[in-house]
């Protein structure tokens, strides 16, 4: 599929072309990271460059360490999102000689327990949210998050250290008591 794009000024254009040109391998990469399969992570990528280019607007430097984060929580989602759609449809063979271990019960637990770990990060505040899923979801280091968001090294270990507080206090609400 070929899609033109049609921009209202030059300096839309031009910020477009600065993102795409400059921000398209970090796209890639972190779709790649959660996504596993080249293909699926530039399906990812492009659907996140549309995804910027509605949302274009809403950039005001593209230079800005605030652009990053947003680029890469678009491309975080559509990933997950493909990634979602994907576990949806995967199927195995099926072998009349193999004993049935399946466990209604344990798959049905351990789908419901990813979705609500899910809904659960998603009641931490931005700011502790945006930290934690850069240093777990995509295993950047402290001085890459620190970078990133223009924050010290310092204040994302803090940050760290409030969101997981927050988190086991939100499981153990949920019911999880293991969590601490």
């Amino acid at each position: 599929m070929i899609m033109i794009l049609t921009f209202s000024s030059d300096l839309e254009r031009d910020k477009f072309e600065y993102i795409f040109s400059t921000y398209k391998k970090l796209l890639m990469h972190k779709a790649y990271g959660i996504l596993r399969d080249y293909m699926l992570a530039e399906d990812a990528a492009s659907e996140a460059l549309l995804r910027i280019y509605k949302n274009l607007h809403k950039i005001d430097d593209p230079t800005s360490k605030k652009t990053i984060a947003f680029l890469v929580t678009i491309v975080k989602n559509v990933a997950l999102t493909m990634l979602a759609r994907e576990k949806a449809y995967i199927t195995q063979e099926y072998d009349e000689n193999q004993e049935d271990d399946f466990d209604l019960e344990q798959q049905t637990i351990s789908a419901l327990s990813s979705e609500n770990i899910y809904k659960i990060i998603d009641q931490l505040s931005e700011e502790l949210k945006g930290v934690f899923l850069l240093k777990y979801a995509y295993d950047l280091s402290h001085r890459e998050i620190g970078q990133m968001l223009g924050i010290t090294e310092n204040n994302v270990t803090v940050r760290l250290h409030r969101a997981k507080n927050k988190l086991a206090a939100l499981l153990q609400k949920e019911g999880y008591s293991n969590a601490q």
